[in-house]
Formats: C-alpha cells, structure tokens, sequence
C-alpha cells in the first residue's frame, strides 16, 4: 500500500514537471518567437527558479508527508501484526485451554466414573463385609448351628467352686439343711474344706419353627451325683446328672405344651410361666437357699398366654412322699430302697409308692410394673397299713393269732399347699426385690431344706405335716457386679401322738432330747461318726441368712468370666423334748470362678 501511494506521488510529480517544462518550452518557443520581438531578462530566470524551489519545496513536503505516511503505515502493520501475534498467541493459549478443558472435562468425567466405582466398590464391599461379619457372627454366635432346620444353642458354664463350715457335713458344696449337726456330734467339732467343679454345667438349646408353632427342646446337664466308685481320694470323678431334659411345643395362640423333667411349677418365673425364665436365688450352693420353694421333676405342663400379661398354668408332675418322726410302730408301708435292677438308687434312695402324680396350677400377672403369681398344689399319699402287725404272741387278730399281715388294707390322703410370688424391678432394673411364701399340708418336699412331708399315727394312717416356707430377696444388678440377700425360713409344724404311754409321730414332747449335747464314741476305721443317743432332734424350723457377690471380669461376645463369694449363717432348731430344744449352727462361706458359655 505505500508503494502505491509513493508511485502515485511519484507519478503526480513526475506530470507536474513535465507539465511546467511544457509550459517552459512552450514560453520558451514563445519567447524565441518574442525574442524576435523581446530579450528575456534576469526577472524572468529568477521567477523560473522560484517557480522550480517551490516546487522543489513541495515535492520535499510530499516526501516527509509520505515518509509520515510510511512511518504511520509501518506502525499500523506493526500494531497489526503485534495485534495478529497477540490473536494467534491467544487463539494459541485459548485452543490449549479450550484442549486441556477438554481434557480436563475428560478426566473429571473419568474421575467421575472412578468415584462411582469406587463408591459402588465401596458399597459392595461394605455389603460383603456385612454379609462377612454375619457369617463370622454368625459362626461364632451358638444361633449359627443349624442342623435340618434347627437352631442349636450351646450353653453352661464351668465351675471352680469352694466351700468352708465350721461344723462338718461331709456334703461337698450343697448343703443338707436338715441334717445340720447337733451340739454333741463330734463333727461339729471338726471344720471342713471342699473344693470341687461339680456344679459345672453343660446345656444345648434346639429351637424349630413352623408355621404355626415354636418347637423346642432343652437339655441340662451337671455333676453333682456319685456313682459307686466316686470320691475325693484321687481322680475326683463324678458322674453326670441330669437336670433338665423336656420338650415344647408353643402355639402361635398362646397354648404351650411342655414335657420332661423340668423345673416344678412351683417354681417361681420371671417371664410369664415361661421355662428357662426360673427366678433362681443368686447362691453358690447348689441346694439354693432356705425359704426356696422348687422341684425338678418329670412334668407336664400346659400353659395359656393372655397378651403377655396374664398366664395360666396347670401341670402333673411326678410325686414323691417324704416320710419324718419317730416311734412309729412297723405297722406301714409306704415305699422302699431304690431297686438297682430297675435303675433306681439301691444304696441312697428311698421311693414311695405314690398313688398319682402331684397336680399344680398357677396364675401369673404382670401388670407393667412386677411378677406376681399365685398357685396351688394337690398331693395324694397312700401307704399299706398291717393292723395286726403289733398283735400280741397267743393274740388273734382278722382270725390270725399273733402279728400277722392279715386284714393289710391301702389307706390314702390328701394333701396341699398355696403359695406366691412376688418379683418388683425399681431403679431401672439395677434392684430386683422379691418375696416368696408356701404354705400347707404334705409339702414339706417343696422346699429347699427337704423337710418330710407326712408322718404316721399308731394305726398307720398318714398324718400329713403342717408346713410353711418363706423367702425374702434383695438383689443388686450392674453391668460389672451382682450383690445379693436372702434370708429364709422353713417351718415342720409339731404332729404328735400318744401310743400307749410313749411319744410318736413328729416332734412329740414325750420325746427324749437328753442325749443331743453328748459326744459318743466313734465308730472303728475312723470314719464311722458316733450316733447321738436320746436325740430325736426333729427339726421344726431352719432359717438361713446369706450374702454375697459377684464380680464380672469380662461380660460380653465371648461369654462371661466371673467370681464371688458367699457367706451364710444357718440355724436348725428342733422340737422340744424332755424340755430341751437342741439346735444345730453352721456358719460358711464359699467362692465360685466361674467362664460361662456365650
């Protein structure tokens, strides 16, 4: 473009001085012809020359005009091509913007789709650690055994318990209540140790379901019983006992029918009359404490739930005549030693020939606020009366002279009791209150420290023995600790009679208790404790007060470890004979550590 210009320039000059030369040679030709006419003169040469300086004049303006131009015109391209350079370097910088928002939006967009896998992933793998963590919970857990169907629960726990009287006993850790020692016994000069794991306990739950019912079955096992070769000398070996073995079957309306050897109805319950929901007391001692009315036993039992917050139940149970006192004549028979052939205890037992079983029944309510039961039992006793079996040698008695069976008859009587109990929870279930009382007829068995149940007048007629038992609880539950009370008593009211001019029956006056605060001589080997003689010592009420605790070193997934002591004062008092009223005390204490089964 500014080559063109100065061309043009160049051009207009270049016409411009020709034209002025034209003129000159025009006005020269002129002149020459008026030179003819004129001279020129010095005038005229000088104006030419000005007239060419001017024009020199002009042609320089022109010349720093277009050098302007040209300068202008330079700048122009160079700010146009700075502008070009700057467009090119920003369309440069705006296509790698524009590719690396591309490549960005690429990799936001992969990045994206890695979040999403990874949260599926994550997901995933959360799900299968879920899954994972029930298979391991699963295994680990007792409700994992499933064999066809069932659910296989294993339980128990085992035991490493001690137990230290100051009067001995000979009884391991389960105390006979009624047969406390008496002042003159030499054992009650003699303290006693045992330590033992008898009371280990082993147990497996089976639970089924069907459409309309809960079929379970539970089975409770440990060792406190003795074969004949069992003792303290050197294996320690014991045998296994069964404590529960029944069946059930609970219907989806309320009805549960139940069957086995169980814990007795009497039993008090802390859900409803539900099994395996027993309201043990917290000891150590294995016989419970006094005051405790309980049984295992077969039994079979029906039971109706009322929207869970009423219960009845009504079962028959086995039954079992505990017989007490002295004087009486050999003119009855109500049972016999246990028969080996036929699987019964030959060397430990005795066994009446019970005519029924023992019918229960019991109310439960749970208002919201506690447990409250009350029930009833009905026990039939007969025994074989010999009437002339006192006869007189030369005496005829049903045609027979001297004592003979004849004119045997069976003479039967009835018995009961009615009892209750009463559990309350206050400070969030941390306190748990509870009392319990049974009283009655023929129910002496019912109760923890195994008091009889009937004696026998002169004729052999049963008489049955008045009998109350009651219990009082206070317990303490947190999450680290358990600390309980209890204080009982149980009661064998007096059933006496005159034969002639002697004392018979339970707890008679006539009897002689002169020889309860005698020592007597031994036995030979050592291990033959002598007999009191003149002590009837028939126990009329046994009261025991007992503490203890329970420390939980661990309690939680993998079980419970545990230990405790417990401390107890029993009293045996007895009936007054010769105006004397003997009574036996022991005081013991026993620890227990103890692993119990998840």
């Amino acid at each position: 473009m500014r080559r063109i210009i100065v061309l043009v320039c160049w051009l207009a000059l270049v016409a411009g001085v020709t034209a002025a030369q034209a003129q000159q040679a025009g006005g020269s030709a002129t002149k020459r012809k008026a030179k003819k006419k004129a001279a020129v003169t010095a005038e005229d040469v000088q104006s030419l020359r000005d007239a060419i300086a001017a024009q020199q004049q002009q042609i320089e303006q022109l010349k720093q005009e277009l050098e302007r131009r040209d300068q202008a015109v330079q700048q122009q391209q160079q700010a146009a091509q700075q502008a070009q350079s700057a467009a090119a370097a920003a369309q440069s910088k705006a296509d790698q913007a524009a590719a690396q928002a591309a490549q960005q939006q690429q990799d936001v967009t992969a990045i994206k789709n890695d979040v999403t896998d990874l949260k599926q992933n994550a997901t995933n793998t959360a799900l299968t650690l879920q899954e994972t963590q029930k298979s391991v919970t699963a295994m680990e857990s007792p409700l994992a055994l499933h064999y066809k169907g069932i659910t296989i629960t294993p339980g128990g726990f085992l035991a490493a318990e001690t137990v230290w009287r100051n009067r001995g006993l000979a009884s391991d850790i389960n105390t006979p209540f009624n047969s406390l020692t008496l002042p003159g016994s030499s054992q009650n000069s003699l303290p006693e140790f045992f330590g033992s794991g008898r009371q280990s306990r082993v147990a497996m739950l089976a639970e089924g379901k069907l459409k309309g019912a809960k079929l379970t079955g539970y089975v409770e096992a440990d060792f406190l019983s003795a074969g004949a070769t069992s003792n303290n000398n050197e294996s320690n070996s014991y045998t296994l006992r069964q404590r529960q073995v029944w069946g059930q079957a609970a219907l989806n309306d309320g009805w549960s029918f139940t069957g086995g050897q169980m814990w007795s109805l009497v039993t008090e319950t802390k859900k409803g009359l539900d099994n395996r929901t027993e309201a043990l007391p917290m000891t150590i001692d294995p016989q419970y404490t006094v005051g405790f009315s309980w049984a295992r036993q077969y039994g079979f039992r029906v039971v109706k739930n009322f929207n869970n917050k009423i219960w009845w139940g009504f079962s028959v149970e086995n039954s079992q005549a505990t017989s007490g006192g002295h004087g009486q004549n050999s003119n009855f028979l109500i049972g016999a030693a246990g028969n080996s052939g036929g699987l019964y205890n030959a060397f430990n037992g005795n066994y009446a020939f019970n005519p029924a079983p023992d019918f229960i029944t019991k109310l439960a309510f749970e208002p919201g606020w506690g447990h409250f039961e009350v029930y009833g039992i009905v026990s039939d006793f007969r025994d074989r009366i010999f009437p002339c079996a006192t006869a007189a040698t030369g005496v005829a008695c049903n045609g027979v002279t001297g004592a003979s069976p004849a004119g045997a008859y069976n003479d039967s009587g009835i018995g009961g009791g009615i009892g209750g109990n009463i559990r309350v929870s206050l400070f969030n279930k941390h306190m748990d209150l509870g009392a319990h009382v049974l009283g009655g007829h023929g129910i002496g068995r019912y109760g923890t420290a195994g008091l009889p149940d009937v004696t026998e007048r002169p004729d052999g007629v049963l008489s049955m023995i008045r009998s109350y038992q009651g219990l009082g609880t206070l317990e303490f539950h947190y999450p680290k600790f358990d600390v309980y009370f209890n204080g009982g008593a149980e009661y064998a009211g007096r059933d006496a009679f005159l034969n002639g001019s002697k004392g018979e029956g339970y707890g008679s006056p006539l009897f002689s208790n002169s020889g309860c605060y005698t020592e007597t001589l031994p036995g030979s080997g050592g291990f033959s404790p002598g007999s009191l003689g003149s002590c009837t010592g028939d126990t009329r009420v046994v009261i025991e007060g007992t503490t203890g605790f329970f420390i939980k070193f661990y309690n939680g997934p993998k079980g419970r470890i545990q230990w405790g002591p417990q401390y107890s004062y029993v009293t045996r008092n007895t009936w007054s004979g010769d105006g004397l009223e003997p009574h036996g005390i022991d005081n013991m204490i026993f620890t227990s550590f103890r692993y119990y089964l998840p």
